[in-house]
């Protein structure tokens, strides 16, 4: 039977098509996270861009005692403050969008060009400082952790277990606020628990579902490094009335979009071509060493075998 061609008899999808409008999304972008970290860390504005962090140079040097039913003289005493007390200067996070003004003027509906251009750069730039906060060599977490509160899991070449989450808990036990780790590393945890029957209770976190360990979420951060399958686990007391980690940000910037963000036109040059400059100003410090503490090469690859033991 041969194939006989039949004139189309009614209007076809692709003819269709020209006069349709399709709906379109923004455009999407993997690289983007919830940013857990900086959205937890309490930020505190800081003027010409330095925050110094005043210390008591020796808290056991305060005399104080309970006074007896006499006369007896009080002890006389003074709180003495680090003479050269560290300064915090915030660094810079930049980038220059360029755009064509041909491209903003015909083709910015529905969606503006300019401002998915920028929304995405924006994106990018707090992507890469909570990197920065993490692993940044003057002012990040993993390199602000006292040596006495550097402690590695209790059986090497082991999975993070609840001992090692316990062991963290007497290094941060003034109001802790959160765990912070890789989710590679939360699983790594997850099947720990799950090995010795006690799986970690689920706690709602600005909508999202989190494990927790003794009511301290574990909070996932893809910024956290993995290396030869090992990686940390951060435990952080936040906020300066806790003497705890906190963000540190310049207010009141040219061209302010949230705080410590700033866009601002630059130029558009003899190619038409608009540059717009992204900044973002931040920096982090921790107020007392017993406000941060880091389990140490973590095993992100140990798996065990659940199979039931029959008897």
């Amino acid at each position: 039977m041969s194939d006989t061609y039949q004139h189309p008899t009614a209007l076809g999808d692709v003819a269709a098509r020209q006069l349709a409008n399709a709906t379109k999304t923004v455009p999407q972008m993997p690289s983007i996270t919830p940013r857990w970290l900086a959205r937890l860390l309490p930020w505190t504005p800081v003027e010409a861009g330095i925050y110094r962090l005043n210390k008591v140079k020796d808290a056991s040097a305060v005399t104080v005692e309970c006074s007896g039913r006499d006369e007896r003289e009080l002890p006389k005493t003074f709180v003495d403050y680090i003479e050269n007390p560290r300064e915090y200067m915030l660094s810079a996070v930049n980038t220059v969008v360029d755009i064509h003004t041909r491209v903003s003027d015909l083709y910015s509906s529905p969606y503006n060009q300019i401002g998915e251009q920028l929304r995405l750069a924006i994106e990018s730039v707090k992507e890469h400082q909570e990197r920065e906060l993490l692993v940044n060599k003057e002012y990040g977490l993993l390199a602000s952790v006292a040596p006495q509160h550097r402690i590695p899991t209790r059986v090497a070449g082991t999975g993070p277990t609840p001992d090692d989450l316990d062991e963290l808990l007497t290094h941060v036990w003034k109001e802790p606020g959160f765990f912070l780790a890789h989710p590679r590393t939360i699983a790594a945890f997850g099947r720990e628990c799950t090995r010795r029957g006690v799986p970690p209770p689920t706690a709602t976190l600005h909508g999202s579902p989190v494990l927790t360990w003794r009511g301290v979420p574990l909070v996932p951060c893809d910024k956290v490094p993995v290396q030869n399958g090992k990686s940390s686990i951060l435990l952080l007391r936040t906020g300066e009335s806790r003497q705890g980690v906190v963000g540190l940000y310049q207010p009141n910037l040219p061209g302010e979009q949230s705080p410590g963000l700033s866009v601002r036109f630059m130029d558009i040059d003899n190619r038409a071509i608009a540059s717009y400059l992204v900044s973002l100003y931040c920096s982090l410090a921790v107020l007392t060493d017993d406000a941060l503490a880091v389990l140490e090469n973590v095993e992100l690859e140990k798996y065990h075998d659940y199979k039931p033991e029959y008897r």
